[in-house]
């Protein structure tokens, strides 16, 4: 590996903020909006009045619930900053703004509770192949060194941290930082500006130390730094800066900065390397894969339905420009006309004429967008930039407008909902039920106060059912006679059913072995249509499966016989019958994964007996470090909370993955259980 020159990047950026919860991110963008003059004064999250988390649920829940898109200016640069939520619960609000950001800054602290957390946003880091800035925050309250916090946190990343700053203390108090690559040092005032300083002599040692321990890392990607490093020879200063920047943008290291978001402290020199090291959007563009044409290509990151605005479509300007009243089109030929273009600073909007190369915006009113989409300007569709899938669902809630008139209204919200967050399932269920899946408890509680702020509609939420089945475990044969006599033409229709068990998974077998025609060709699939009719609920009020059902015998009468009386005598058969074919009650047992840190593997496998799972077996999580997955079998109805009990154990980052396996025959108390739920006697 030879030398690489640095150059200092500028133009406009797009970087997101990520962070396991409670790390500081939405303090540290206030904080960088005070500092750059953005806004008045830097805000507190306990004060409800922050750019970011400025929906209703984030400041009643304070924690961030969605992404907050701000833009805002530095030494003549735009730059926009994207606040992501730090809950694994709304972990998929990060996904599209990462695919189109240049860089992300990731929060964190001397907390070894959140390193499961740090692991999993380190991870997603990894997989989409962006540079990332390590904002060690909360410096001022830490309780351990710089040093052994980076020994704490570097098990999450499989990057190597790299000190950039160490703190400067006086009698034990942080009172600013020391910066290895300027070689000086940054005196704290609050809110305000650092003052640069001369490094105290006696912090030159530790500050050589720890210069030269930053130097060796990235000494690992440049042999002329590493013969100078073995030659004892000072590098210049240049070529540091130079080293530092390429490193970051090829994501071979990552820069650790210091200070604290609360008091502004550390954010001046944070500003700077976004503006000097992060990539530009031409790297970015080479990362997803984009062909330099020429031509105008947009990847919306965001979408947000505003109470009076209408839809906003937000996004990124990977090439070209755009203007306001452009006609765009999707990869998939879904085409628009630009109702507004605007920059963002949380709910603030600023008009636009026009956005640039790299710029990040909102788009009015295109309707036919969706979040992940890739525009072009024109007719001609762009060429699809990869989309991140939304992980599976973990919780579900079954909803219902509180008032019967708002049902079309409701489900008009959900769809708006669900493209705001694409990572909602929302599904008409057998059961009648209208389900809302996410990603656990606190995802689905925001979701339905969305539909009361935003939709004003009142629901009332349950669990949803468990799609149970009967069967039966043994055969008989039944007579089944309608007949009904009431002036002019009667009804008649006589049937005799034999009724046999199947194997599980059969479902459902009907044959006639009719002989003489005592009962005509023509009344033989009403048999089987009032047959089928019985089936949708048999004796507990279940779906009846696993049935065969042979029409051996019967009569007609050649006046009154008719469709409607063939179908009511087979399905009186049916009722009368099903006593003596000894019926159950099925239910459904899913197969789950759960993911799980190792060292809580234990606590899962405890877990999952209660809830009458059977394990299957646990083994290393292939290409995760420090993680398992565990298998078993489980009944649907035990997984209704389960992820809650499974992220109580897990500090917060447990999952897992469920799919039907089979049906399997409930009994003794629970089928009682069951049945009387359902209003049925077991």
């Amino acid at each position: 590996m030879g030398n690489r020159a640095g150059g200092r990047r500028t133009g406009p950026k797009c970087i997101a903020i990520v962070g396991p919860f409670a790390s500081g991110k939405t303090s540290l963008l206030e904080a960088i909006l005070a500092r750059t003059g953005a806004i008045a004064r830097q805000a507190t999250v306990a004060s409800g009045a922050t750019v970011g988390d400025d929906s209703p649920e984030a400041r009643a829940h304070l924690m961030s619930v969605e992404a907050s898109v701000a833009t805002t200016d530095f030494m003549d640069d735009s730059l926009t900053f994207v606040d992501c939520p730090g809950s694994i619960e709304f972990a998929y609000e990060a996904e599209p703004v990462l695919a189109a950001c240049d860089l992300a800054i990731v929060v964190a602290e001397a907390d070894e509770k959140k390193i499961p957390a740090l692991q999993l946003i380190m991870r997603t880091l990894e997989e989409h192949g962006i540079p990332r800035v390590l904002f060690l925050n909360k410096v001022d309250k830490a309780t351990i060194g710089v040093r052994d916090t980076l020994k704490l946190l570097q098990p999450a990343s499989t990057v190597p941290l790299v000190l950039r700053q160490i703190p400067l203390r006086k009698d034990g108090i942080v009172v600013g930082s020391i910066d290895l690559a300027l070689e000086r040092a940054h005196i704290y005032r609050e809110h305000a500006e650092s003052e640069v300083a001369p490094i105290p002599d006696d912090e030159k040692a530790r500050e050589v130390e720890a210069r030269f321990s930053m130097l060796e890392t990235l000494a690992d990607h440049d042999d002329a730094l590493m013969e100078q490093l073995l030659e004892e020879i000072e590098p210049p200063r240049d070529a540091v800066f130079d080293d530092l920047a390429a490193d970051l943008r090829e994501g071979s290291v990552i820069p650790v900065l210091i200070g604290s978001a609360e008091h502004g402290n550390g954010v001046l020199r944070l500003l700077k390397t976004m503006r000097h090291d992060a990539p530009d959007i031409a790297q970015t563009r080479e990362r997803l894969g984009l062909a330099e044409t020429g031509d105008p290509v947009l990847q919306v990151v965001k979408t947000v339905h505003t109470p009076h605005g209408g839809k906003l479509s937000y996004a990124r300007v990977l090439a070209g420009s755009i203007a306001d009243g452009a006609e765009i089109v999707t990869h998939d030929g879904r085409s628009g006309r630009v109702s507004g273009l605007y920059r963002m600073l949380g709910r603030n909007q600023t008009k636009l004429q026009n956005a640039g190369e790299g710029e990040t915006v909102a788009l009015g009113k295109l309707d036919e967008v969706r979040t992940c989409d890739t525009l072009a300007v024109g007719k001609a569709p762009p060429a699809a930039l990869a989309a991140p899938e939304p992980p599976r669902p973990v919780n579900a809630v079954a909803l219902r407008p509180h008032e019967r008139k708002d049902e079309v209204k409701l489900s008009a919200s959900l769809q708006k909902l669900a493209e705001e967050d694409p990572s909602i399932v929302i599904e008409h269920q057998d059961t009648g039920e209208t389900v809302i899946s996410g990603h656990g408890e606190m995802h689905l509680r925001v979701t339905t106060e969305r539909l009361g702020s935003k939709f004003q509609i009142e629901v009332d939420s349950s669990r949803p059912g468990v799609p149970y089945r009967e069967t039966i475990r043994k055969g008989a044969t039944q007579r089944g006679r309608h007949k009904k006599q009431s002036g002019g033409h009667g009804q008649f229709g006589d049937v005799v059913l034999e009724i046999r068990p199947l194997p599980r998974g059969s479902g459902f077998e009907f044959t006639d072995t009719i002989t003489g025609g005592v009962v005509p060709k023509q009344y033989i699939p009403s048999v089987e249509a009032g047959v089928r009719d019985y089936l949708k609920a048999g004796m507990f009020g279940f779906p009846v499966v696993d049935i065969a059902v042979n029409l051996a015998d019967g009569s007609f009468h050649s006046v009154d016989s008719s469709d409607m009386a063939f179908q009511l005598a087979a399905k009186l058969a049916m009722r009368e019958a099903m006593p003596a074919c000894s019926p159950a009650i099925l239910e459904p047992i899913m197969k789950i994964e759960v993911f799980t840190p190792s060292d809580t593997t234990a606590k899962v496998t405890a877990i999952l007996p209660q809830r009458r799972g059977q394990i299957l077996g646990f083994d290393a999580r292939p290409g995760w470090p420090g993680w398992d997955v565990v298998e078993a079998m489980m009944p649907q109805a035990e997984i209704g909370d389960l992820i809650i009990e499974l992220r109580s154990a897990t500090a917060g980052v447990a999952t897992f993955q469920a799919s039907f396996d089979h049906m399997a025959e409930l009994t003794g108390r629970l089928a009682d259980e069951v049945a009387n739920a359902h209003g049925k006697a077991a």
